[in-house]
């Protein structure tokens, strides 16, 4: 008989969490916010800034904890561990460069100030998207089957 295991509880639930939080804030919170009554470009883009920084901060604590799970549990260069480099390198990439690049771009829209067009929010989508994609495949990697 086969039977899924879990290898780490406390990962798989970290990782399953974590896609929750990207997709709850990135793929519908930061869209649906421009679509209540009463909102403006600005005021949207400062409530956009203050939750993808609280969502950049908990991340960063998801990533902090299966790093620490996987160093203490010795699994450093297991196939698992290596699939999650990607999703931590595009949350290092977003840490650094695209959120400051687009907290300064809303600031200029708050300030009257239009910055010139540019692809920032099509680089963090599709950072996004794969980041998800990468955690989901580390988390099935979490499980492995096991004959009895």
């Amino acid at each position: 008989m086969n039977e899924a295991v879990v290898k780490s509880p406390l990962r798989i639930s970290v990782v399953f969490l974590w896609i929750g939080f990207v997709c709850a804030i990135s793929f519908m919170e930061a869209w649906l916010k421009f679509q209540a009554p009463g909102i403006t470009l600005s005021l949207g883009l400062g409530i956009g800034r203050l939750v993808f920084g609280a969502l950049n901060k908990v991340e960063i604590v998801f990533a902090l904890s299966l790093l620490i799970s996987i160093i203490s549990d010795r699994e450093i260069k297991t196939t698992a561990s290596k699939i999650l480099m990607l999703p931590l390198l595009i949350l290092l990439t977003q840490s650094v460069w695209l959120l400051p690049a687009l907290d300064a771009r809303a600031e200029l829209y708050m300030l009257n100030h239009p910055p010139m067009s540019s692809n920032l929010h099509v680089y963090y989508v599709v950072a996004e998207v794969i980041k998800v994609c990468g955690l989901f495949a580390y988390g099935l990697q979490l499980f492995r089957s096991r004959t009895l």
